[in-house]
C-alpha cells in the first residue's frame, strides 16, 4: 500500500505534468526549429506568438461564452481556437513581410535576423499588453476534471489520489493529432520534402526549381499555426498571464536545442526531457521518500534540489552540459 501512494503521489505530482508540459513545449518547439531550418536564425519573438494566439483565443472565448455558444463539457477555447490560429498566422506572415523579408532579400547575417526577431518581440509584447492587460485570465469552462483525487481515493482506497485535469487529456490528444499530421506533412508530402531540401540546401533546391518564397510562406503558416496551439493549450491547462511568454521562451529554446537545431523529431524529444528535468528537480519529494522509508521516519527538509522560484535556471543547466557534452543535440542537428 505504501508503495502504491508513493506511485499516485509521484504521477500526480511529477509524471502527468511533466507529460502534459513536455507536450506543450515539444509544440512550441516544433515552430522553432522549422524557421530555423528554413531560414537560419533563432526566432526570439515566437514566445510572444504564442501568447498573441492565446490572446485572440481567450477573446473570441469570451465573446463565444457572452452568446451562450459553447460545447459543454469540452472547453470553449476548442471552438475558438481555429480564429485564433488564422490570426496567429496572419501576424506572423505579417511579420515576415514587413520585417524579415527585407533582410532576407539582402542576404543579413543570421545574427541580424535574430536581432529583429527580438525587435518584434518587445514590440509584440507591448502590443499585447495594450490589447488584454497584464491581468490573468482563466477561461477554461467546461468539466475540470476528467477523474479526481476524491473519486480515485474512493475506487482505490489509497491515502493519495490521482487527479486527471480535462485540459490535460486535451493537451495530450491535440499534440499528438499535430505531431503526427507534421511529420507526415514534412517527410511525406511534395512540399515537405521541398522544404527539407531548401533546409539541406539552399542553392541546390532552388536549381530544382523549388520556389522559395512559398517555402518561407509555409514555415511561417506552420510556426504561426504552432505557436497558437501551443500557447493556448499552456494557458488552458494553467493560466494566461502575457509575461508568462516571456519567460517561457528559455525553456523553448533550450528544447529546440538539446533536440537538435532544425530536427522536428529532436525538438518534440527535447521538450519533454526539458519538462521532466524542470518538474522532477522542483518537486519536494519528502512525502514520497516518506512512503517509501522504514516506520517512523522521514528525511529532514523538504527534500527538493532548487525552489520552483529557481525552476527556468533549470533549462540553463541543461543547455550547458548539452552543449558542452553534446552540443549538436539528441538528434545532430543544424549549425549554420
Amino acid at each position: 500500500m505504501e508503495i502504491a501512494n508513493a506511485f499516485a503521489l509521484l504521477t500526480n505530482f511529477v509524471i502527468i505534468p511533466s507529460i502534459t508540459y513536455g507536450a506543450q513545449l515539444s509544440l512550441s518547439a516544433l515552430g522553432v526549429t522549422i524557421v530555423f531550418g528554413i531560414l537560419r536564425f533563432a526566432n526570439f519573438s515566437h514566445g510572444e506568438l504564442m501568447s498573441f494566439g492565446a490572446m485572440v483565443t481567450i477573446l473570441i472565448t469570451s465573446l463565444f461564452q457572452t452568446k451562450g455558444i459553447n460545447i459543454f463539457p469540452i472547453p470553449t477555447a476548442l471552438l475558438a481556437l481555429p480564429i485564433g490560429i488564422i490570426a496567429t498566422i496572419a501576424i506572423a506572415l505579417l511579420a515576415d513581410q514587413l520585417i524579415f523579408r527585407f533582410y532576407r532579400k539582402n542576404r543579413s547575417k543570421p545574427i541580424i535576423f535574430t536581432m529583429a526577431s527580438l525587435g518584434l518581440m518587445f514590440f509584440m509584447a507591448g502590443l499585447i499588453r495594450i490589447i488584454i492587460g497584464p491581468n490573468e485570465y482563466s477561461f477554461a469552462d467546461g468539466a475540470r476534471f476528467l477523474i479526481s483525487f476524491r473519486d480515485f481515493k474512493a475506487i482505490t482506497g489509497w491515502d493519495q489520489g490521482i487527479a486527471i485535469k480535462q485540459t490535460q487529456l486535451i493537451t495530450l490528444v491535440v499534440t499528438l493529432i499535430v505531431v503526427i499530421n507534421l511529420l507526415w506533412f514534412i517527410y511525406k508530402t511534395r512540399w515537405g520534402k521541398a522544404m527539407r531540401a531548401y533546409s539541406d540546401n539552399e542553392d541546390l533546391a532552388l536549381l530544382s526549381g523549388i520556389n522559395p518564397e512559398r517555402v518561407v510562406l509555409l514555415a511561417w503558416i506552420i510556426a504561426g499555426a504552432l505557436a497558437c496551439v501551443a500557447g493556448t493549450l499552456y494557458s488552458l491547462d494553467k493560466i494566461y498571464k502575457p509575461f508568462i511568454f516571456t519567460q517561457i521562451t528559455l525553456p523553448v529554446f533550450a528544447a529546440t536545442i538539446i533536440g537538435g537545431i532544425g530536427q522536428p523529431i529532436g525538438a518534440v524529444l527535447g521538450g519533454f526531457v526539458v519538462a521532466f528535468s524542470e518538474v522532477a528537480v522542483t518537486y519536494s519529494f519528502k512525502k514520497f521518500l516518506t512512503y517509501l522509508a522504514p516506520t517512523n521516519w522521514e528525511p529532514q527538509g523538504l527534500v527538493q534540489l532548487i525552489s520552483t522560484d529557481y525552476k527556468y535556471a533549470v533549462s540553463y543547466i541543461i543547455l550547458i552540459v548539452v552543449l558542452l557534452l553534446r552540443p549538436t543535440g539528441i538528434i545532430p542537428g543544424k549549425t549554420t
